[in-house]
């Protein structure tokens, strides 16, 4: 019987997990047998975005304040990583005028990876304490215009980014597997912030802010920590996007990203990480189909002038029709889990 309980307490406090990693695995092994090159890049920019999806479920989706920093939080990532694993040939090719700490400094992937995370996360921490204090359209404006002010940062801070032309001599360190683990572990990470009190706190401050203050939740502090532990995850995705298109410019880090990661959210489900998930995959699933549709056609010259936009625009369309039909998202914000029958052992017979 002990044993029994033991197991049901466990499917009823893990099965979301594992029910959301057994599928993303699969994906993994069969990309990986049938070996072809543009499915495996698909699968590795798809992780790459969860990743991302994810870090802004952590901290949006708990606390119900919509980020617009995140994405700026993958490109100073994407940046600091770029520089601590460049050899300093290579910044001196690439970067007119570096510093010269920086051009010495080479670490290997995963410590470059790390590190740029851990600047990413510190940097949140500090710039992140005021801007949590705001609520509704005015922390919406707020994380816009620190959006705004990074890329402008990058554009133009010639001796760390190149400015506004590409910075280039980056190492392609990011495979599939490496992103599929940091990807899991991501997943397990956002459910257990999600489950741990002080995520309990944060959603407690979402649904009314009065009641959480009155009974003792400092809202400031529960958001702020949510903000750089999120940050932290957005930096991973950060630095293995890098390593992984190894040519980029401070514009891949502006609207078009930031229009998608929200998109993947809002389709799946704010409210939950199965949502994350959902939506990463869902969007997926219809970019990549609307881009191979443009491309045929635009390849097979079947319309008299090229078809230009096709899949930005029917997939802005797609998220209108779904936010009038179903305004939670696919999963309506609430966790994939087993029946409760599963989940409940099975009485004992009473012998007589």
């Amino acid at each position: 019987m002990m044993a029994n309980e033991k197991f049901a307490d466990f499917l009823h406090r893990y099965a979301t997990v594992i029910i959301l990693v057994i599928p993303l695995i699969l994906i993994a092994l069969v990309v990986y047998l049938l070996d072809q090159v543009v499915l495996q890049r698909i699968v590795i920019v798809m992780f790459i975005n969860l990743i991302m999806v994810l870090a802004l479920q952590m901290f949006t989706g708990n606390s119900g304040v919509v980020s617009f920093g995140h994405i700026a939080f993958m490109g100073i990532a994407a940046y600091a990583s770029a520089l601590l694993s460049m050899t300093p040939a290579a910044k001196a090719a690439a970067l007119r005028s570096g510093y010269p700490l920086i051009e010495q400094l080479h670490l290997p992937f995963i410590p470059a990876l790390v590190g740029g995370a851990l600047f990413t996360a510190l940097f949140a921490a500090v710039i992140g304490f005021p801007l949590v204090r705001l609520s509704g359209s005015a922390a919406v404006i707020a994380t816009f215009a620190l959006l705004v002010i990074v890329h402008t940062v990058l554009l133009n801070w010639s001796e760390v980014t190149n400015g506004p032309r590409i910075i280039f001599g980056i190492e392609g360190l990011t495979t599939l597997w490496i992103t599929v683990v940091i990807g899991l572990l991501s997943v397990i990470t956002a459910f257990w912030f999600k489950e741990t009190s002080l995520g309990l706190q944060l959603r407690a401050s979402r649904e009314d802010e009065q009641a959480a203050a009155s009974i003792g939740i400092n809202i400031i502090i529960v958001r702020w920590v949510a903000f750089f532990l999120s940050a932290f995850i957005a930096g991973l995705a950060g630095g293995l996007w890098a390593h992984f298109i190894t040519i980029f410019s401070p514009v891949a880090f502006y609207l078009v990203q930031t229009f998608l990661i929200i998109t993947m959210l809002i389709v799946g489900g704010m409210g939950s990480v199965s949502g994350a998930v959902v939506g990463t995959l869902t969007i997926t699933a219809i970019f990549e189909g609307l881009r191979a549709i443009e491309n045929t056609v635009n390849m097979a010259n079947l319309l008299p002038g090229s078809l230009a936009g096709f899949t930005e625009v029917l997939l802005a369309t797609a998220l209108i029709v779904l936010l009038i039909r179903r305004p939670a998202g696919i999963t309506g914000g609430k966790e994939i889990r087993l029946p409760k029958r599963w989940t409940r052992p099975k009485p004992q017979k009473e012998q007589v």
